[in-house]
């Protein structure tokens, strides 16, 4: 897991940034002027890498690059610009300055996962410390004495602090050059070479009689201190890395404790399932998780947006597949014909209608969905690994009628949970919590909290929104597809592809791991769809094939390898 850091004043582009590194694991903190991106390293000795925009608020990412590549410690942190500023002289000033890359916005997933891997291929932080084998060969120490020496020079630091600050009033060069000199033989001798820099910087200082620098010398000392100890233990963290949403989920484990606590079983249900269902009835659009929404915004809130961009964005998130289906049903078109392709969709609402939508989704925190073992990123795989499966399943059953539309439907299927979210974002986890719990199917505990289910949720949303119905019957009867009274086939090949999915632990939905699942030929699926292969299909071939292909989707999905 890499921490990152984005210099960014854009809003959009923090919550787009955030979402996409979370999808691999990675944090991201998001400082949107120059004196809170410096105070954030300071304060995070761990962060790994900094991505920056040049375009800042009455600023200069530039002035920022600049302070960066001057400064003794944070000279060698990799920086990525990621801005929408591409002139010829720019791009050349900033690869002067040693950048690891220069991209354009929109943000690319594939481009920012290759920098952080490129970034964390060798430490930064690692080229301030002579390699602990080879120095103590060198120097004939042992790896605990070099240890010690380190951890003492940590400690010499922090005990110099005042002494240094002090030097504004007192200004006595020869006590000043001689701790210095100490403090610099103490790095030198354990191979320090960031604090040997810091010293001669602070020497030079001193001999121009620039007592005001000392003022501030207290940031680069203590960044030293933590940067060794940090060397010595990278475990080590500190409660100032906890990020703004980290805090505010905190505070709202109040709430998450009476969901958590409540006892169902002898108090039913907290709230009336028909009051749940009206009120997803209620909702203006498809609530979207808000880093999501974020990246859909910035990609189409664009002069020449790129429709390209846009169907990759849809093709990969339920929420925004399901919208853009609902607001193309809207259009002005023949009434005979129901839009069921989100590329068609996207390209008749166009840009404009498109930027729209993005502004008007309902948000939900991306912490709402972090509780492991849930969180928005495994929930994410399971719903690609449905969509892939399910249009896998469709071309091997030979539905070519339904290609096109299995993916679409297999993404889609779980709607309701992100509806349920929208409404109650704590009960969720404790549904979840009560299943695994009791060994429930989910939708058993959906109901012992809401007097409904979340497919139930999803069917009444769609349906008061316009969903194409073929889409609202896989929401409704994917895990009874035998109940299915229209579109059976599509149903059946989606409920194959969720069985498949949760038995191979591909991602993870809330529901529980089919561990122990029947045979294929024994699930509900393969009974509505038995009759519509031809007698020749071979069953276990299919078997083999699909857990073959489970394996590559979470390798693929997990970012492991490219998609």
């Amino acid at each position: 897991m890499a921490n990152v850091l984005l210099l960014d004043a854009n809003e959009v582009a923090g919550r787009a940034m955030q979402g996409i590194l979370a999808r691999g694991h990675h944090r991201c903190i998001v400082a949107p002027t120059i004196a809170e991106a410096w105070k954030a390293l300071h304060d995070m000795v761990n962060i790994d890498l900094i991505f920056l925009e040049l375009e800042l608020k009455g600023e200069k990412g530039t002035d920022f690059l600049l302070r960066l590549r001057a400064d003794c410690f944070l000279k060698q942190i990799p920086v990525i610009v990621y801005t929408a500023t591409g002139d010829h002289a720019t791009v050349r000033k900033v690869l002067l300055l040693k950048v690891q890359n220069y991209l354009i916005k929109p943000y690319n997933d594939e481009y920012i996962f290759r920098e952080v891997a490129k970034a964390g291929s060798t430490s930064w932080r690692a080229l301030q410390f002579e390699e602990e084998k080879s120095f103590c060969v060198q120097m004939g120490y042992k790896t605990e004495t070099l240890r010690d020496m380190r951890q003492d020079l940590s400690a010499s630091l922090d005990k110099s602090i005042p002494f240094f600050t002090g030097c504004v009033t007192s200004r006595n060069p020869p006590q000043v050059h001689a701790r210095i000199d100490a403090l610099s033989d103490k790095a030198e001798a354990c191979g320090v070479w960031g604090v040997v820099d810091c010293m001669k910087e602070l020497k030079e200082k001193a001999e121009q009689a620039d007592w005001t620098h000392f003022k501030h010398c207290e940031e680069d000392l203590a960044y030293a201190r933590e940067l060794i100890l940090f060397h010595l233990d990278p475990k080590r963290a500190s409660a100032s890395s906890l990020s703004d949403e980290e805090k505010q989920a905190q505070r709202e484990s109040e709430v998450r404790a009476i969901w958590m606590q409540a006892d169902v079983d002898k108090s039913g249900p907290m709230i009336d399932g028909q009051d749940v269902l009206l009120q997803a009835e209620a909702l203006p659009a498809c609530p979207t998780i808000d880093s999501i929404a974020a990246s859909f915004l910035m990609t189409a809130d664009k002069t020449a947006a790129n429709l390209n961009q846009i169907n990759d964005l849809v093709a990969k998130d339920p929420s925004l597949v399901t919208q853009v289906l609902i607001a193309a049903n809207h259009l002005d078109h023949d009434e005979m014909t129901v839009i069921d392709d989100p590329r068609t969709a996207v390209g008749l609402l166009g840009n404009l209608r498109l930027t729209a939508m993005a502004k008007s989704l309902p948000v939900i925190p991306e912490r709402h969905l972090h509780l492991p073992p849930i969180t928005w990123v495994h929930f994410w795989m399971f719903q690609m690994g449905v969509a892939r499966l399910a249009q896998f399943t469709a071309r091997y059953l030979e539905f070519e009628m339904l290609v096109g539309r299995a993916h679409t439907a297999g993404l889609l299927q779980d709607v309701g949970k992100l509806v349920l979210l929208k409404l109650f974002p704590f009960g969720f986890p404790a549904m979840v919590n009560y299943a695994r719990e009791h060994q429930v199917p989910l939708h058993e505990a959906e109901r012992k909290y809401i007097g409904c289910t979340t497919r139930e949720i999803g069917e009444r949303f769609g349906r008061k929104l316009g969903l194409p119905n073929a889409y609202c019957n896989v929401i409704r009867w994917t895990e009874t597809p035998e109940q299915a009274g229209e579109d059976v086939e599509l149903v059946g090949v989606v409920a194959l592809a969720r069985d498949l999915c949760l038995h191979s632990h591909v991602g993870f939905c809330g529901d529980t791991p089919k561990d122990t699942a029947p045979p294929l030929e024994e699930t509900a699926a393969w009974r509505v769809l038995r009759s519509r292969v031809f007698p020749s299909f071979n069953l276990k071939k299919f078997e083999s094939e699909a857990h073959a292909y489970c394996v590559e989707l979470k390798q693929t999905l997990s970012g492991k390898q490219s998609s």
